[in-house]
């Protein structure tokens, strides 16, 4: 059986919370129930969870494009309570929007031995896009459901969808 994983996006206090910087509103919220069953999922059948979290320093050159969120060490950068990380997950920080980008998720995918992956979270058309095209980059086959992604953009969030499916070709179901 191939090895999968399920890899969670920006699920963090600032996109997922009502207090936070760049709060995706209650369609995000909406997707918590969805993204837990598949986190348990995934689990219970041996499977890799890893959380993409943006992490950015103060500073960052992306605050010149959206308001600062996500910083380093701070609540608004915390996964939140609802999908806390198990001990045998993996978290990983990432400064950009690809969670390929500087981080070290494709050295994971190697060495965990996955073939397949899901991707669930945040921002459709953004976070959870860019690194959808680069997992079909590096040849792995992608499911995205619907069920577990969202934007603040809704027409955004439409034509993510429709790219990642039809240029990407990933299983958008």
């Amino acid at each position: 059986m191939a090895k999968k994983a399920l890899i969670v996006i920006d699920m963090l206090n600032d996109f997922i919370h009502e207090k936070g910087a760049l709060f995706c509103g209650n369609n995000a919220r909406d997707k918590i129930p969805f993204i837990k069953q598949r986190i348990q999922t995934y689990r219970d059948n041996g499977d890799l969870v890893i959380y993409m979290t943006d992490s950015h320093d103060v500073d960052d050159k992306e605050f010149d494009k959206f308001q600062k969120h996500a910083v380093t060490g701070t609540w608004g950068n915390e996964i939140i309570p609802e999908l806390a990380p198990a001990p045998e997950d993996k978290v990983i920080p990432k400064k950009r929007y690809s969670s390929f980008y500087g981080t070290d998720l494709e050295n994971v995918l190697k060495t965990s031995n996955v073939e397949m992956a899901e991707v669930v979270g945040v921002c459709t058309s953004i976070c959870v896009m860019d690194t959808v095209g680069d997992l079909v980059n590096r040849d792995y086959p992608v499911t995205v459901p619907v069920k577990g992604v969202a934007d603040f953009d809704q027409e955004a969030h439409e034509f993510a969808l429709k790219r990642m499916k039809q240029i990407y070709g990933a299983n958008v179901q």
